[in-house]
């Protein structure tokens, strides 16, 4: 069990991806704890000390800016709005990226610029380690004014309503509230709206989108490197001194992950038959590292938001000032996340070509990978789920961002429609994990009609590892079940690690 204490110490890539794959228990530091005090302290002053109209606090939201609230009315007015904006339809999020809302939202709130009261924060990170999800909706943000349908709905249950997920059972929040013995919060003025307003629903999907993604591209270039070998590939595209003469930085450092992972081979140092192989072998290291550069900016957008702080209005204590601005608004995560999506397509798209080479009876491997082809099909239909799946990722790609629809009365009359963009992305890297699953089958199954010669330690141990979960086929079988069994090897195998 990890423990991370929130504090305004700026979150790594290390960090998002301990969030992502290891149990963590949070906990929020003195220093945080002050700061959120010492802005509640400010804005609970400056209610009491001025008439003046504050968006969101004493004042109606949206296009309803121009109504004023009587202070009486403050706090019913912060409940209302959590009530009125969980309009989230379509699929549950999964608890996973449930969870990171969680923390990003806690993280966000805890730099003390929200106006939220400490008890807030802390129940939010109670829920956190108690491993208790509210239940949130796909459908409903459009990426700017914050992620304002979904984060409504992860902010219900701090006031008794809605329901979550506690022990991998759905039951209301008023339920799990008094089984633990809490009381709900009663919302002091602004804390709905810092609830509500901020980008944690796209930057959680943006988070667990880049971990995994630079979890797939040392699979990809692990598998793509096996499938070379399957091929009875040439080693020359992948020299240095070819990549020098280009200096791409992702193109270098896939082309020496490939050399490091075909050192002590047999198999690449057979003499070969033909002068060159397809581009889907012998560019590897250009379009595999084009889209480790798309990943490291997309790395670097992600880690910026949630290093930052995405509500409105924006108070700052040390300078008497209240602000309304427009941090909420998801343009950086949906262009980003756009492009992630398209990145990790193309590392499904060129898997895809290398299946199909591979099952296609060149290079003396028997067709579709069988020994008696004919009465038995062999690989010759997970080429086509493949192919689906490419198929799927390309219409996934059509961008997000480039779209908007007006709202609240045309108020709001731009939007990034960055949540659309960060739910596209996370099912083009699933789609991805199956499409490289089904490389994996392929490319271990060539590999045994090269037999007795051998690939490098390194690849032979990744083929080893995998047979232990999907034996080698010698006659038909339910292969369904070898491609799910492979994608759980994907998500789950340490092996790529031992290749840095």
């Amino acid at each position: 069990m990890i423990h991370h204490s929130i504090s305004p110490r700026p979150l790594t890539l290390k960090d998002l991806e301990q969030f992502v794959r290891e149990e963590v228990r949070l906990s929020i530091s003195e220093e945080s704890q002050n700061r959120i005090n010492k802005c509640r302290e400010y804005l609970d002053k400056k209610l009491n000390d001025t008439t003046e109209p504050l968006y969101g606090i004493n004042t109606g939201f949206g296009s309803l800016y121009n109504r004023n609230i009587s202070r009486v009315d403050l706090e019913t007015l912060q409940d209302n709005l959590v009530k009125s904006h969980a309009c989230g339809t379509g699929p549950e999020v999964p608890d996973e990226i449930v969870r990171l809302m969680l923390f990003l939202k806690v993280q966000s709130l805890s730099y003390g610029f929200s106006g939220v009261q400490l008890a807030t924060v802390q129940r939010l990170t109670d829920l956190f380690n108690h491993n208790i999800y509210p239940k949130v909706y796909e459908m409903g943000s459009l990426g700017a004014s914050g992620d304002l349908a979904p984060l409504a709905h992860l902010s219900l249950p701090l006031i008794g309503l809605g329901e979550v997920t506690a022990d991998g059972q759905t039951i209301t929040a008023r339920e799990i509230f008094n089984r633990l013995q809490w009381s709900p919060l009663h919302f002091k003025a602004k804390e709905g709206l810092a609830l509500l307003n901020g980008t944690q629903f796209m930057s959680a999907y943006g988070v667990w989108s880049v971990v995994h993604a630079r979890r797939l591209m040392m699979l990809a270039n692990t598998i793509g490197a096996l499938s070379l070998e399957a091929f009875d590939g040439r080693p020359e595209p992948f020299e240095e001194k070819v990549h020098l003469l280009r200096p791409q930085k992702g193109q270098k450092i896939v082309a020496a992950m490939i050399r490091k992972l075909l050192d002590g081979s047999e198999l690449i140092t057979h003499p070969k038959k033909h002068v060159q192989d397809p581009y889907s072998f012998r560019c590897i290291p250009q379009v595999h590292g084009a889209s480790l550069d798309a990943i490291d900016y997309v790395t670097e957008i992600i880690l910026a938001e949630v290093n930052g702080v995405t509500d409105n209005p924006l108070i700052f204590p040390d300078e008497n000032r209240i602000i309304t601005a427009g941090n909420f608004h998801g343009q950086p995560l949906a262009l980003s996340l756009d492009f992630l999506a398209i990145a990790m397509a193309e590392i499904g798209s060129i898997s895809e070509r290398r299946t199909y080479q591979l099952i296609s009876g060149a290079r003396d491997l028997p067709n579709y990978l069988v020994a008696n082809p004919g009465i038995n099909s062999g690989l010759m239909i997970p080429q086509y789920t493949a192919a689906s799946l490419v198929s799927q990722n390309k219409q996934l790609c059509s961008p997000a961002s480039v779209d908007s629809i007006v709202s609240s009365n045309g108020q709001e009359d731009h939007v990034s429609m960055g949540a659309n963009a960060a739910l596209k992305t996370w099912r083009v890297l699933h789609n991805v994990y199956s499409i490289l699953a089904i490389e994996l089958l392929t490319a271990a199954q060539a590999l045994h009609f090269r037999r007795p010669a051998r690939t490098s330690p390194r690849l032979e141990n990744f083929v080893h590892t995998f047979r232990q979960t999907v034996p080698f086929i010698e006659t038909d079988r339910l292969l369904h079940l070898d491609i799910i069994r492979a994608e759980s090897f994907l998500k789950n195998t340490n092996e790529e690690v031992h290749l840095n």
